[in-house]
C-alpha cells in the first residue's frame, strides 16, 4: 500500500557514509537527490553505529579526498566552538578530542550527526537534498534490468519513489534482496576466487560477527549497574572454540590487544595518554582534553572483541535478522552487566559499579548504539571484482604494491581485517598495501542503474575486510556520486561510462579535479607497506587467518 508518491533525479537508500558521501557530492554537481535513512541519524558507523574511525596512516596528509577533510575538520572546529578545551589541546591542530589509539580522530558520535547536518545544509535550504528519516526500504519493482521505484515504511506510511537512478547505501545491501540484484553472501570458495585465504568450501552462512557498541564513562564510588540481561547466565559460561576463557572475562582483551599480558583496563591511570589498553584505544573523551571543573571523565567506546557476536548470520537461507540482533544487543548489555557486578578487579575485588552508560551520546534509552555495527553485507556480483590477489602484501610481494587500477575511482588503505564469524572461523588478518577503488567494482553485471555505495561493492568475503572502513565507504560514496551527476547530466548510464576510456576519464578529471579526490596513490606510497609508513594508524593485531572451530 503506497500512502504517497515521490520522484527524484538521484534516489539514495541508505544515510551512512557512503549514502551521506553520494548526496552530497551529487548536490554539488547540481543533482536534485532524496536520501532515506532508517534512524533519525546521518552517518552509520561513524554515528549510529558509535564507532570511531578506522583510518590508515596517510590520513592527515594530502592524499585524502577534499570531502573527507572538511568532515574531520569540521569534527575538529566543532569541539573548539562548543567545548571547553585546555589552552593547549585548543592550539592543537591535529586536536584529537578523545585521544583514542585507535585513530588520530576520536571523538562522539552525536559531534559527527551535528557536522553531516552542517555539511548538508546549504544544499537541504536549496532543495537539491530531501532526506527522509526513520524510513525502511521495503519493496522495489524493476522492468528488465532497471530499477523502476523503491518503497519505504517511515511514520507517516508508505511512500513510492522513482528516479532514474538509485543507490544502495543501505549497511546489509537490502536493494539488492528487494530489486533482485544478482550478489554473494558470505565466503567465496578458494577456487571461485583463487584466493589462498579463502574457504575450502562456499559457505553464505560464513560471515562477519556484529557488534552492538557503547559508551562508557568509569564513575567510582558511584553504582550504574544495569539489570540483568535475559541471556546473560548463557554468556556467562560461553566459551568461544577460539579463544581461552569464558566470554564474560577479561580474556579476549588480554591476548587480542596486549600479547597476553594482564588486563589493565581500570589500573593505568585515565591521564595516561597511549596506554595499551582498550579503555585507551577506542577512548572517545579524554578528561585531560578538557576544562575538569566541568568534565571530570572519560568515556570510552565499547567495541571490543568481547561483544562480538557470531553466533548467527543476519542474511541469508534460514536466519533470523531480528532474533540475531536481540542475541547481540543482549550480549553486549551483559558484558556490561559482568564488569558492573563480576569482573575481577586490580585490587583484588569484584565489579567496577561506577561503569555508566551514556545513553545521552547515542541518542537511545538504553545507553547502546542506534544500531548495531555491521562489518559485512550483500555484495554485488560486479563488472570487476576485488581479490586478495589485488591487494595483499603476502600475494603480492614485497613493494610491489597493489594492482594499478586505470579506473580507479578513489583510494583508501586499511588490512584485510575480519572478525569472527558466523562459521566459526577465528579472526583474519592479512596487510594490505594501499589500495585504488576501481570503477569496475561499483558496476552490477546485469542491472543498468542502480549502484552500490556501502560495504556492498564489488568485492570478496576477504576484501570486504579492507574495503569496509570509514574514509573507504566514504570515497566510494563520493565516486558513486560523481558517477550519478555525471550520467544525469549527459544521459547515459554507469555501464556505458564504464565501458569507455574516454568517459571514465571525464569522470576521473571530475573527481580529481572539481572535487580533489584522489584516485591513486602517488608511487612512494603506493608500494609502502603500512608497517613501514610514519606513524602508522594502530591496526588490530591477529591471529593466524582462517582457523575454524573443531
Amino acid at each position: 500500500m503506497t500512502d504517497r508518491e515521490l520522484s527524484a533525479g538521484l534516489l539514495v537508500v541508505g544515510g551512512g557514509l557512503g549514502g551521506v558521501a553520494a548526496a552530497l557530492t551529487a548536490a554539488k554537481l547540481g543533482c536534485q537527490v532524496l536520501l532515506t535513512e532508517e534512524t533519525d541519524w546521518l552517518g552509520g558507523q561513524l554515528t549510529a553505529q558509535a564507532v570511531p574511525s578506522d583510518e590508515h596512516p596517510w590520513i592527515e596528509s594530502p592524499h585524502i579526498s577534499s570531502g573527507y577533510r572538511e568532515l574531520r575538520t569540521r569534527i575538529r572546529d566543532y569541539y573548539r566552538r562548543n567545548y571547553p578545551l585546555t589552552a593547549e589541546a585548543l592550539a592543537e591542530p591535529a586536536l584529537n578530542p578523545g585521544l583514542g589509539n585507535v585513530s588520530r580522530l576520536c571523538h562522539e558520535p552525536r559531534v559527527a550527526v551535528a557536522v553531516i547536518d552542517e555539511l548538508l545544509a546549504p544544499y537541504v535550504s536549496a532543495g537539491r537534498i530531501t532526506v527522509l528519516y526513520n524510513h525502511v526500504p521495503t519493496a522495489a519493482t524493476t522492468d528488465g534490468d532497471h530499477v523502476t521505484s523503491v518503497t519505504l515504511h517511515g511514520p507517516g506510511g508508505y511512500v513510492t519513489v522513482t528516479a532514474p537512478l538509485v543507490v544502495d547505501a543501505t549497511e546489509l545491501g537490502d536493494l539488492l534482496e528487494l530489486a533482485g540484484v544478482e550478489h554473494v553472501i558470505g565466503a567465496e570458495a578458494q577456487s571461485e576466487t583463487g584466493e589462498q585465504y579463502a574457504a575450502e568450501v562456499a559457505d553464505p552462512l560464513d560471515q562477519q560477527a556484529i557488534t552492538w557498541c557503547f559508551p562508557l564513562e568509569y564513575r567510582p564510588g558511584e553504582d550504574h549497574t544495569i539489570e540483568r540481561p535475559a541471556s546473560y547466565d548463557h554468556w556467562k559460561t560461553h566459551v568461544d572454540p577460539f579463544w581461552p576463557g569464558p566470554q564474560l572475562s577479561w580474556v579476549k582483551i588480554d591476548i587480542k590487544t596486549m600479547g597476553g599480558r594482564e588486563n589493565r583496563i581500570f589500573e593505568v591511570d585515565m591521564d595516561v595518554p597511549h596506554a595499551a589498553d582498550l579503555w585507551h584505544f577506542r577512548r572517545i573523551r579524554a578528561r585531560s582534553q578538557f576544562d575538569r571543573s566541568l568534565i571530570d571523565t572519560d568515556i570510552s567506546l565499547v567495541n571490543w572483541p568481547n561483544v562480538d557476536y557470531w553466533e548467527a548470520a543476519l542474511v541469508g537461507p534460514g536466519t533470523d535478522k531480528d532474533r540475531a540482533l536481540q542475541r547481540c544487543r543482549e550480549l553486549s548489555l551483559s558484558y556490561l552487566h559482568w564488569m558492573q557486578t563480576e569482573a575481577p578487579r586490580h585490587d583484588g575485588g569484584t565489579g567496577y559499579p561506577g561503569l555508566k552508560l551514556r545513553a545521552d551520546l547515542t541518542g537511545t534509552a538504553d545507553g547502546l548504539a542506534k544500531s548495531a555495527y555491521i562489518r559485512e553485507s550483500r555484495r554485488i556480483k560486479a563488472r570487476f571484482t576485488v581479490l586478495e590477489q589485488h591487494v595483499a602484501v603476502a600475494d603480492r610481494g614485497p613493494e610491489a604494491g597493489a594492482e594499478f587500477f586505470p579506473d580507479g575511482v578513489g583510494v583508501g588503505h586499511y588490512n584485510i581485517d575480519l572478525h569472527p564469524s558466523t562459521a566459526g572461523i577465528n579472526y583474519v588478518n592479512l596487510e594490505v598495501y594501499p589500495f585504488q577503488i576501481p570503477l569496475g567494482a561499483l558496476i552490477p553485471q546485469r542491472l543498468r542503474n542502480l549502484l552500490p555505495a556501502n560495504k556492498n561493492i564489488g568485492t570478496t568475503h576477504l576484501t570486504n575486510g579492507c574495503y569496509r572502513l570509514h574514509p573507504v565507504e566514504w570515497s566510494i560514496g563520493e565516486a558513486v556520486g560523481a558517477l550519478a551527476a555525471q550520467c544525469l547530466t549527459s544521459g547515459t548510464e554507469p555501464h556505458a561510462v564504464a565501458d569507455s576510456a574516454q568517459l571514465t576519464e571525464d569522470l576521473q578529471r571530475v573527481l580529481t579535479g572539481t572535487l580533489k579526490v584522489p584516485v591513486k596513490w602517488p608511487d612512494g606510497i603506493a608500494r609502502t607497506r603500512p608497517s613501514q609508513a610514519a606513524n602508522p594508524t594502530p591496526v588490530h593485531a591477529a591471529p593466524q587467518p582462517r582457523a575454524k572451530a573443531s
